[in-house]
C-alpha cells in the first residue's frame, strides 16, 4: 500500500479540524508509538464512528526505532484490510528537522508539525513559515507551536520548561506563517502527571481563540480530566479542536503485557501474536474510552462529506 492510493476518508488536518471546530468536539490525535498498534486505534474509531488522527513525533521515531515509511505503510494497509470508513489523518507530531518533514510527506503523511517553539518569536516564525510553504505545495497541512509545552517524560520534548502562549503573539504568528493549526501552551504537559496537576487556562484559551483564525491544538492530553477537555472544546468561538494522546496508550499497552519498560518497534513486531492481540485490545479499549468520555467525537462521522 502506498501514498498514491487515494482513499476518500484520508483527510488533511485542516479538512478534519474544520468540521471539529464547527461542531464543538475535539479529534483525538493518538500516537501508537509502535506500528502494530495502529490497527486497534483505527478499530476503535470505526466502532465508535469517530474521526481519528494517527500521529508520531520525531523523537518517537528515534526512540522506538521506526521510520515514517513504516508507519505510513502500516496505516494505509490497515485502512484497507480493516475496512476503515471513518475520517482519518496521518500526522507527524513535534518535529524540528525539515528532512524528517520531507520524509514523512513523501511517505504519505497528510499533516506535519514544525516545532520551533524553543526559538525566539521571529526565528520561530521564519522556520515555521518555511515548513508551511513547503508542505502546502504538497497539499499537506501544517501545525506549528507557540509557547513552550512542559513535559514530565521527555519523550516528545527535550525540556521541562513551560511558557504560556501569549494571545497577541499568537495573532502575529499565525498571520505571518499561514499555519493551519496552532499548538498552544495553556497548562497541560507531555507525559504522566505525578506531582504537578493538569489544568487548562480557559481565559487564555478564549483570548487566543478570539484573536486567531486557525484551529487550536492541546498537547499533553493524557491524564487531563475529561471536564477540562469538554470545557476547552465547547467554547462559543470554537475552542480546542485537536487533543494529543500518547502516554495513556503506551501505559495501557505495557500494563496489559505486564511490562514497564518500553520496547523498540521491532521488539513489538516480534511479540507472539497472542501477546500482540492482548496489547491491541488494551489500546482499543483506551481509545474508545477517550473518544466516548473525553473528546466528544463519537458518532461524528456524519458531519463529514465523504
Amino acid at each position: 500500500m502506498t501514498k498514491k492510493t487515494k482513499l476518500k476518508n484520508v483527510l488533511t488536518l485542516k479538512e478534519a479540524l474544520v468540521k471539529a471546530e464547527e461542531n464543538h468536539f475535539a479529534i483525538g490525535s493518538f500516537s501508537p508509538r509502535y506500528s502494530p498498534m495502529i490497527r486497534p486505534i483505527l478499530r476503535a474509531g470505526e466502532k465508535t464512528q469517530s474521526p481519528l488522527i494517527i500521529q508520531i513525533s520525531e523523537k518517537e521515531l528515534v526512540r522506538y526505532d521506526v521510520t515514517p515509511k513504516e508507519i505510513a505503510e502500516e496505516f494505509y494497509t490497515a485502512l484497507i484490510e480493516e475496512n476503515i470508513t471513518v475520517p482519518v489523518v496521518l500526522h507527524l507530531d513535534h518535529t524540528k528537522q525539515m528532512s524528517v518533514i520531507e520524509e514523512a510527506i513523501e511517505a504519505g503523511f497528510t499533516s506535519v508539525m514544525i516545532d520551533a517553539s524553543e526559538k525566539e518569536l521571529e526565528e520561530n516564525i521564519k522556520i515555521s513559515k518555511e515548513a508551511v510553504e513547503f508542505a502546502h505545495t504538497k497539499g499537506v497541512s501544517v501545525e506549528a507551536e507557540l509557547g513552550k509545552i512542559g513535559t514530565t517524560d521527555f519523550v516528545e520534548t527535550d525540556k521541562d520548561e513551560e511558557l504560556y502562549t501569549d494571545p497577541q503573539e499568537a495573532l502575529k504568528f499565525v498571520m505571518a506563517t499561514n499555519c493551519d493549526a496552532l499548538a498552544v501552551s495553556v497548562g497541560t504537559a507531555h507525559g504522566v502527571y505525578n506531582v504537578r496537576q493538569p489544568k487548562v487556562d480557559l481565559e487564555r484559551l478564549i483570548a487566543i481563540r478570539d484573536l486567531t483564525p486557525v484551529h487550536l491544538v492541546l498537547h499533553g492530553g493524557s491524564g487531563v480530566p475529561s471536564y477540562m477537555i469538554k470545557e476547552a472544546t465547547n467554547l462559543s468561538n470554537g475552542g480546542i479542536s485537536k487533543v494529543n494522546i500518547a502516554t495513556d496508550l503506551e501505559l495501557s499497552f505495557l500494563k496489559s503485557l505486564g511490562r514497564e519498560e518500553r520496547m523498540t518497534n521491532e521488539e513489538c513486531k516480534a511479540l507472539p501474536l497472542e501477546q500482540l492481540e492482548v496489547g491491541r485490545a488494551a489500546i482499543e479499549r483506551t481509545v474508545m474510552d477517550k473518544i466516548e468520555n473525553f473528546l466528544g467525537s463519537a458518532n461524528k462521522t456524519g458531519v463529514f462529506d465523504l
